[in-house]
Formats: structure tokens, C-alpha cells, sequence
């Protein structure tokens, strides 16, 4: 079955650019924009993967709109796209990515891609840590005898082997992505 396009929430004041990248997102994306903090959130759901956010708006700032959509509990990956060099206080700041402007077509279209990667592979590697605890424990409880007679058993190796390679073909599409690839190994390595 078709799956439906990522769902993107473009939120900037500057109405012609909202709508430059939403035009950029529009065929790989669904893509919806706002032009202030509070139609932002309205617009917010648990069906939006991805919020493009300017930090200076009058009114609600990209700032505020940010912390109410951490605050909500929404699990969207936030890319903050704007004018506002980074500075320190960003350290604290819930978001996933910083673009300064101006941005090119390739660039946006390029970090969205790779926050959606990141989301596939979390969800997947959540998946698959789940089931392979399932095994781990069925395999340390019951007799091998009692497992090799279990259609469920046989069904969950298969299921775990078919997610672990789900995970490893996405964990190659992030390769792509050399800075996070080297921060998740160095992670790891920890």
C-alpha cells in the first residue's frame, strides 16, 4: 500500500518565502505553512514529521513556538531556517537542525531528507530492539526442543531478521550523512 508523503509545517513571516519552500518541499512532501507562531500551532499534530521554523516573528517568536511544540510532547524533528547567526544560547534549544538564510533549494531539500532518515531509523531500530528482547527472553526461558516447535517463535526470527535488515539499508542511507553517521559510531563508542 502506498505510503503518504511526510507531512512538513513551514512556518516564516516572510509569507513568499514560506511559500518558496513549501514549493521546494511539494513533491517529495505534504506540505503545510504558517505565517506566525500561533497559526503554527494550530497547525501542529502528531501527524507533522517535520517544522521548518523561523526564529524572528513578531508576536509568538520561533523561539517560544519551539518550546510549545517540546513542551506539547510532539515528535517532529524542528529545523530552525533563519536569519539569526547561532550563538550560545542554542546549546539549550530542542531543536534537530539550524540553517542560517539564505538557503538554497538544495540544502533545504537535503536536511529534510536527513531528518526524515533519522526518524525511519529510529522508529525501525525501536522495532527491532523490541522484538529482539522478545527473543533474547523466549530463548533464554524455553528449551530449545519447545522453541523449534513454535510457529510464533519462527515468525519472530523471521520478523527480527527482516527488521534488522531494515535497520542496516537505513543506517547505509545515513552513510550518506558522514557528520551524523561519525556522531552516532562516536556514540557508540562510548
Amino acid at each position: 500500500m502506498p505510503q503518504d508523503p511526510p507531512e512538513v509545517l513551514v512556518v516564516d513571516d516572510e509569507s513568499r518565502l514560506a511559500d518558496l519552500f513549501a514549493a521546494w518541499l511539494g513533491s517529495e512532501w505534504s506540505v503545510e505553512t504558517a505565517y506566525d507562531g500561533e497559526t503554527a500551532l494550530d497547525l501542529m499534530s502528531d501527524s507533522v514529521e517535520i517544522v521548518l521554523l523561523d526564529r524572528r516573528m513578531p508576536g509568538l517568536s520561533g523561539d517560544e513556538v519551539l518550546q510549545r511544540i517540546r513542551e506539547a510532547g510532539y515528535d517532529c524533528r524542528v529545523i530552525m531556517v533563519t536569519a539569526v547567526d547561532p550563538d550560545f544560547d542554542i546549546i539549550e534549544m530542542g531543536f534537530d537542525d539550524y540553517l542560517v538564510k539564505p538557503v538554497s533549494k538544495e540544502d533545504l531539500l537535503d536536511v529534510a531528507d536527513r531528518m526524515a532518515t533519522r526518524s525511519e531509523y529510529a522508529e525501525v531500530t525501536q522495532r527491532y530492539y523490541a522484538l529482539s528482547s522478545k527473543k533474547a527472553l523466549l530463548e533464554s526461558e524455553k528449551s530449545e526442543r519447545d522453541l523449534a516447535n513454535s510457529e510464533e517463535y519462527r515468525d519472530l526470527c523471521e520478523r527480527t531478521e527482516e527488521l534488522e535488515k531494515e535497520v542496516d539499508e537505513t543506517m547505509s542511507g545515513l552513510s550518506d550523512h558522514d557528520d551524523f553517521v561519525g556522531a552516532f559510531q562516536d556514540l557508540q563508542d562510548e
